[in-house]
């Protein structure tokens, strides 16, 4: 009877696995956004270097979430949604870590020791972002409120697109106004990793716009 179970269990859609292992990244990515935000607004020191710790240990949780997603789709017969778009979102959620975790680093590595104010302000639109993706993850659930999900899409590609002026503003003052070579490039190397974030961010919108589509 239990091997008869294991096969029946096999071919039902785990609803119950997959929506809350994305419900999880995506919590995980506005606690990363919301780290990225205190790493921005701390004075270099022992806490920032926390901070970018705990950054760190937060994007390996976000790997280990990404892991068991492909497992289970790996594992599994009938998937809630189409599998290619189960990747897409996991390998999106997860870049965005990435290079939230790649800013971060810079900032050490590099001796970032005055934080840019467009460092600041592309960190608070990467929180918003992620707090966007979650709210729009966590109606996939069940689809009640299509639109509601398509408002924080909306608002995703906004903030895209305001993090694309801010950093192209930001590098033709940096070019103007600083004197110092090196700390242009220390900079400009902060703000890509930061603007790559709400790309990767507009990326995770257009595959859950996609799964909406073939949803509806």
């Amino acid at each position: 009877m239990s091997s008869v179970n294991s096969i029946f269990q096999y071919f039902v859609p785990k609803d119950r696995k997959f929506y809350p292992l994305f419900e999880q990244a995506s919590a995980n990515l506005v606690a990363v956004a919301k780290t990225l935000y205190e790493v921005m607004c701390t004075p270099a020191g022992e806490k920032r270097v926390e901070l970018i710790r705990k950054i760190e240990e937060l994007e390996h949780v976000g790997d280990e979430i990404t892991h068991q997603i492909f497992s289970e789709v790996a594992t599994t017969f009938i998937t809630p949604f189409d599998r290619e778009d189960i990747q897409k979102l996991a390998s999106g959620l997860d870049d965005v870590l990435d290079y939230i975790h790649g800013s971060a680093k810079r900032i050490e590595l590099y001796k970032v020791e005055t934080i840019h104010p467009a460092m600041i302000k592309l960190s608070e639109l990467i929180l918003k972002s992620a707090e966007e993706t979650n709210s729009a993850i966590t109606g996939l659930r069940n689809l009640k409120n299509i639109m509601k999900i398509r408002e924080s899409l909306v608002r995703v590609n906004s903030l895209e697109n305001h993090a694309d002026d801010i950093f192209d503003n930001a590098v033709a003052r940096l070019f103007e106004e600083e004197k110092d070579a090196i700390r242009i490039i220390k900079i400009k190397e902060v703000l890509s990793a930061l603007e790559t974030a709400t790309d990767k961010c507009e990326d995770v919108a257009n595959v859950i716009e996609s799964v909406i589509v073939k949803q509806a």
